[in-house]
């Protein structure tokens, strides 16, 4: 495990699994959100995520926290391990609200309070995303150690080994 993708629904907790991670791992971790956004809650351009992305995916190791299904792939491509924390909508749904009002080192801002878009997004992720990113992960499952948590808990047993 020295190129690791933790990828999920919103709310999942997949920046917590993530630190984690760094923690027994002792990899550099970087959060897309933090690279997609910016303070004021604008956006950088694609090319100039895609940029910063390339420059991650060829370093020696890293733990990538995020989505960002354009880009899945080529982040699929370069690494040797995923975890793909496939919960529950329930449980995204109460992750999501549960950490508004909160400084997060894996967003740029406080979200104060669970904006009516997002919280579509994370309805419709797993009929948008989910079926998607099991198409992807398909294609990958002989060449890379690919670990899917359907529970929290399965993760955190996983974390705490």
């Amino acid at each position: 495990m020295k190129k690791i993708v933790v990828i999920g629904c919103p709310g999942a907790g997949k920046s917590t699994f993530a630190r984690r991670l760094k923690e027994m791992t002792g990899l550099p971790l970087y959060y897309l959100d933090q690279i997609w956004h910016k303070a004021d809650r604008t956006t950088v351009s694609k090319e100039e995520f895609d940029a910063k992305l390339r420059e991650i995916i060829q370093q020696d190791s890293w733990i990538i926290d995020g989505n960002y299904l354009r880009t899945m792939e080529c982040r699929l491509d370069a690494c040797d391990t995923v975890f793909f924390l496939d919960y529950p909508l329930e449980i995204c749904l109460e992750g999501a609200k549960a950490r508004i009002g909160t400084v997060r080192e894996d967003m740029p801002w406080v979200e104060t309070e669970f904006d009516e878009e997002f919280r579509q997004w994370i309805l419709d992720f797993p009929k948008d995303q989910i079926p998607v990113i099991y198409e992807l992960l398909k294609k990958y499952e002989t060449e890379k150690e690919i670990i899917v948590f359907k529970s929290r808990d399965e993760a955190e047993k996983f974390a705490y080994i």
